[in-house]
């Protein structure tokens, strides 16, 4: 398996960590008064990197703490699906604009389905990127977070809700792309030394996969950092395919497969990818050094 180095971005600065009073034995108090399991404090540490319009209003279950995408690297994955309509250097890119009735730029003119939306982080991203968004998830009340805190980045418009369970939905959708991550098992995936695909919670990663080649055969499946790469690779064989090795602030949160056109390697072979990505605070979007 090659591998190809990308280029490196600087650690992102740590998010605000004062302020934090302990409450009782299992949960502590944030400086705006609400209390949550000691369990979360960790994530909530981690707020901005996960939304940076969190001060806004941004939702958030404790499924979706565990669940959410790091911003940074849901606004890369979303920045390079777009790319799949009109490749070009992401430098000479701009974000298309966020209502429908403008012109959207043809690198944006992309649908893709997002098989478990939870509260909407990777879900926003693609819409700011993408001409529309088809976000699934079977919980109403998480998918009614998604579009609150949809309409808080201004993308809501953009997002087409669905509640119901993708693998029974599959068969009746179409796009351009899939992007999924289905549940992982909670933090206690971390655990293992090697995540194991075929032992995943409801379906095993390959049960997905074929679900969700039923709408596309363009796949990006975001899955645990402990996962073997050669294992997600032979989900599809014979499909050009990229593992992606997804940093923030100097660490390895997860990996990212691409299949197909989405996939920056030749038909039939497999690279893997480390790709690093800094958010400052205040930014959208992430930046080079």
């Amino acid at each position: 398996m090659g591998k190809r180095k990308r280029k490196q971005f600087q650690p992102a600065q740590m998010a605000a960590t004062n302020g934090v009073e302990a409450g009782g034995s299992d949960t502590f108090v944030t400086p705006q008064g609400q209390e949550m399991p000691a369990a979360l404090e960790k994530y909530w540490r981690q707020r901005y990197n996960f939304f940076w319009r969190f001060d806004e209003g941004i939702e958030i279950d404790e499924e979706g703490w565990y669940s959410v995408t790091p911003e940074a690297i849901a606004e890369d994955t979303a920045e390079r699906i777009a790319q799949l309509h009109n490749p070009q250097p992401r430098h000479n890119q701009q974000r298309p604009p966020k209502k429908k009735q403008q012109c959207v730029s043809d690198f944006g003119r992309i649908c893709i389905v997002e098989a478990f939306c939870g509260v909407g982080g990777n879900a926003i991203k693609f819409a700011e990127w993408c001409e529309h968004v088809i976000a699934i998830d079977i919980d109403p009340g998480r998918l009614e977070m998604a579009r609150h805190n949809a309409e808080i980045y201004g993308v809501a418009d953009r997002i087409e809700f669905i509640l119901g369970d993708f693998y029974q939905l599959a068969p009746m959708l179409k796009a351009d792309v899939v992007f999924m991550s289905p549940p992982w098992g909670g933090p206690e995936y971390l655990g293992a030394e090697v995540f194991d695909l075929n032992k995943m919670p409801f379906h095993s990663a390959q049960e997905w996969l074929d679900r969700a080649r039923m709408v596309s055969k363009n796949i990006v499946y975001f899955m645990p950092k402990n996962c073997d790469p050669v294992q997600l690779a032979d989900l599809y064989p014979g499909a050009p395919c990229e593992i992606e090795l997804n940093y923030t602030n100097g660490f390895l949160k997860a990996v990212t497969a691409y299949y197909n056109d989405v996939a920056l390697s030749d038909e039939g072979r497999c690279k893997t990818t480390d790709r690093r990505v800094y958010r400052r605070p205040g930014h959208s979007k992430p930046i080079t050094d």
